[in-house]
């Protein structure tokens, strides 16, 4: 088993090796897109943009879907003829939520002018999301296991 398929378990899924290649893409895609729009947000110096991405982020952590999953899900696996992507596990909605209180941080910052503090968290925010697109290697998931005492191989029930 690869490393980026072990991180992929240390987030809760349980994919076989087949399954795993065909979903690298998709599974990087709501953490791509999200990378992408906090880049943005950050480069603009912009609260809202950045605020506009707390819900987002919030229905990502509460339900079993990132509403960015939808659109992969509905329109891109078709041109990358990949197959739907799985419901996110309860390792990966944690860290969802860890981000949203992180983008909720960034944007309250930029709100009251802090914007040096806001950039220096923006920026590492966006270290981990780039570790988690590129690789699968979740540091909240990561951190989970290590708090639960359990290994990678032993996930919570989704």
């Amino acid at each position: 088993m690869s490393w980026t398929h072990a991180n992929l378990q240390t987030q809760g899924y349980r994919l076989g090796g087949n399954e795993a290649r065909e979903l690298r893409i998709g599974l990087r895609f709501p953490t791509a897109l999200c990378l992408a729009l906090v880049v943005t947000g950050l480069a603009l110096e912009s609260a809202l943009m950045i605020a506009l991405l707390v819900p987002i982020g919030a229905v990502a952590g509460w339900t079993r879907r990132h509403p960015f999953d939808l659109i992969w899900n509905h329109g891109l696996r078709h041109l990358a003829r990949a197959p739907d992507l799985p419901p996110n596990p309860v390792r990966r909605r944690h860290a969802f939520k860890l981000a949203t209180i992180w983008l909720a941080a960034v944007a309250a910052l930029f709100e009251i002018g802090a914007t040096t503090a806001a950039l220096v968290l923006g920026a590492v925010l966006l270290a981990v999301c780039s570790l988690v697109t590129a690789t699968n290697f979740c540091i909240p998931s990561t951190l989970l296991v290590w708090l639960d005492g359990r290994g990678a191989t032993e996930p919570r029930p989704t």
